[in-house]
């Protein structure tokens, strides 16, 4: 061996070196499953107070969420996503292969009966049906290219709402209520406006495995108008220190209960529920209560109105609870955009009811300077086909439909995303539910990967094992 080899021979060979390392390999691995497992909760939930605000994995965009659900399942091709092709080709065989798995037969092409306009600055072109909003359209992310994995409704809407079309799941209000808590002890994290009973009902703002003061608040329900939805206020009818007295002896009542069970969920639950009804009585009676607004407010979400009173009852409601500190608040235009006939007339009608006041609320967000810090999701369950059902109908279509954002950490007047040319598929810079779910939690400043929950034995989340950012969204 030549000389200077044998001067710089390696104080260790190739096993000695494994051997002498293996240990600190094993370091290395076990720290990081001790990482990835204690990201599941960065800051321990209080039992006493598990609303308490947490921070989030990083800094956020946008501190709450004001969800407008079209519930029934608005139709791309007559709203965000114009296709002339479509027109061009109205009446004719769909070129195409339809899916495998349809609700129902449909027919030829549809050509959409509204027309697409440019809109504002970025020039996004809206259809007529939505006049107001498209004078709005600068503040929108326009995602056309969302699509989904179940042609039901009930399916559809619990995959929206939890991430999973199949199993019980908790909601992302519920989600970000966990990941964040609230910034007002005297009102719910989670507040959801005249929801609808079916389709999934409760399940769609339910905390499911996660704690019960997670579960989202409904005010109302979808058979009865805004004006009707109320909090129920005792302290008219007994003094509040006489309820504090009742309330202090119930609730030691089920604390010694609670001490005598290794665990019950559900009771610390009531606990924490009787606490924050207590506390809601000094503050929401009061937001749920117009008349202090002004008639130009009033004016501006069409309360003026018999047709847009209702939704616009709702749209105020949701900046006065956002205003407020309430993180996640949902309000829903129930049950009326499932149009398998009759898309001209009731459309029209529906779009009506909702256009002046969605633009409202952008208007009064951005005046407040809540815009920038609010988060405005628009969108139904599905989209609908461009065949036609019938003569004047559209059949259910998960495979492409179109959302937007507006707001906290958007970049507005921007469209991401495309469908084919007759918008039956999502083509290019496609959007799953679970990536739209990332991309809403990313904005809210936490990372959909680490947003975990431990239960039967695996860390679950909202996207569950899928979900990428749409960085096109962002700002």
């Amino acid at each position: 061996m030549p000389t200077f080899c044998r001067r710089f021979q390696p104080v260790l060979n190739r096993r000695q070196l494994l051997q002498t390392t293996a240990n600190g390999f094993a370091s290395l691995a076990l720290m990081h499953l001790l990482q990835a497992n204690s990201s599941a909760a960065d800051t321990p939930i209080d039992p006493k107070n598990p609303l308490a605000v947490r921070k989030p994995h990083f800094p956020a965009k946008a501190k709450r969420i004001i969800f407008l659900f079209m519930h029934g399942g608005p139709s791309q091709v007559d709203t965000f996503d114009p296709k002339p092709e479509l027109t061009k080709h109205n009446g004719k065989p769909y070129p195409g292969q339809k899916p495998r798995v349809q609700f129902a037969s449909t027919g030829n092409l549809l050509a959409s009966p509204w027309e697409f306009r440019p809109g504002g600055d970025s020039g996004i072109p809206v259809s007529d049906l939505f006049p107001n909003v498209r004078k709005r359209v600068d503040d929108l992310c326009v995602i056309r290219s969302i699509h989904a994995d179940n042609s039901a409704h009930g399916g559809a809407l619990l995959q929206l709402h939890t991430g999973s079309d199949t199993f019980v799941r908790p909601s992302i209000g519920s989600w970000l209520s966990y990941g964040l808590g609230t910034e007002n002890q005297n009102l719910p994290a989670f507040i959801t406006i005249c929801p609808t009973l079916g389709h999934g009902g409760v399940q769609n703002w339910s905390s499911a495995f996660l704690p019960a003061a997670f579960q989202g608040t409904p005010i109302g329900h979808s058979g009865i108008s805004a004006k009707d939805a109320k909090i129920a206020d005792t302290t008219a009818t007994t003094e509040r220190s006489l309820q504090r007295m009742q309330l202090d002896l119930l609730q030691e009542f089920n604390r010694q209960h609670l001490k005598t069970r290794d665990a019950d969920a559900a009771l610390e639950g009531r606990i924490n529920a009787f606490e924050l009804a207590f506390r809601m009585q000094s503050e929401a009676p009061d937001l749920l209560d117009l008349s202090k607004e002004d008639a130009k407010t009033l004016a501006l979400y069409g309360i003026d109105n018999p047709t847009t009173e209702n939704f616009g009852r709702m749209c105020l409601l949701a900046r006065r609870f956002s205003e407020k500190g309430v993180r996640f608040v949902q309000i829903s235009h129930s049950y009326k955009w499932d149009q398998h006939g009759s898309l001209k007339a009731d459309h029209a009608k529906n779009a009506k009811e909702v256009d002046l006041p969605i633009a409202g609320l952008l208007i009064d967000l951005k005046r407040r300077g809540l815009l920038n810090e609010t988060l405005v999701w628009w969108g139904g369950e599905f989209g609908r086909t461009p065949t036609a059902q019938g003569n004047d109908g559209r059949d259910h279509n998960p495979h492409a439909f179109s959302m937007w954002l507006a707001g906290g950490g958007v970049k507005g007047g921007t469209i991401v995303g495309a469908t084919d040319d007759f918008g039956y598929y999502a083509q290019e810079n496609k959007v799953h539910m679970h990536d739209l779910h990332a991309t809403i939690l990313h904005l809210m400043g936490l990372d959909h990967e680490k947003l975990t929950y431990r239960h039967a034995g695996r860390d679950f989340r909202l996207t569950d094992v899928k979900g990428r950012v749409v960085k096109e969204v962002l700002a």
